[in-house]
């Protein structure tokens, strides 16, 4: 990793991210991992045609931005984003792709307001093709998947309460989602 702990508590990473001391040698390896997004603060839904058009405000944008720059000081680089289709999610992730890179995208409808089960459905399917996937998404869902991830990672005090808007989380896990490991998460609370 890149950041210094102090560049990464700036953009506000978990302790993990920000403790060189912390990282083990197999994390330099490559292994399968899943990034998990929530989209950032987007506009009232009465200031938008629909939920499906709200976009981000310009504090959404800028805590998108910091989600990216956090992602891209970690060093996990995705394969594939898994980002629902909804106009929030869809400027999320164009922002955070902005820091880490442009990568290959899909958008199927499916994923708007997915729940945990389909997430995951997904994720496992993905990782039959990619190595590290990102996923942006919605509450409850994308959520609810981290805090499981953490909770059977011993890692759920770690991760933001009520994985806010523009919260990232980065696990370690095998192909089927099994034996998850807490590598970093963004709080954008915590900056």
């Amino acid at each position: 990793m890149s950041a210094t702990p102090e560049m990464a508590a700036k953009a506000g990473l978990c302790k993990a991210c920000r403790d060189e001391s912390l990282h083990t040698p197999e994390m330099n390896a490559p292994m399968p991992f899943l990034i998990l997004v929530r989209h950032a603060k987007s506009v009232d839904r009465m200031d938008a045609e629909d939920d499906f058009a709200r976009g981000l405000t310009p504090d959404g944008r800028d805590d998108a931005a910091r989600a990216g720059v956090a992602l891209a000081e970690a060093g996990v680089t995705p394969s594939l984003a898994l980002v629902s289709p909804a106009q929030r999610t869809k400027q999320t992730w164009s922002i955070i792709s902005d820091a880490i890179g442009d990568i290959a995208t899909e958008s199927p409808m499916a994923l708007y307001h997915a729940s945990q089960d389909f997430l995951e459905r997904a994720a496992r399917d993905a990782f039959d093709h990619h190595d590290t996937v990102v996923m942006v998404g919605h509450n409850p869902g994308i959520g609810a998947l981290a805090h499981d991830l953490g909770w059977k990672a011993d890692a759920a005090a770690e991760l933001p309460d009520g994985y806010p808007t523009s919260a990232a989380t980065v696990f370690e896990v095998d192909a089927a989602l099994g034996n998850p490991r807490l590598v970093c998460t963004f709080d954008p609370m915590a900056g």
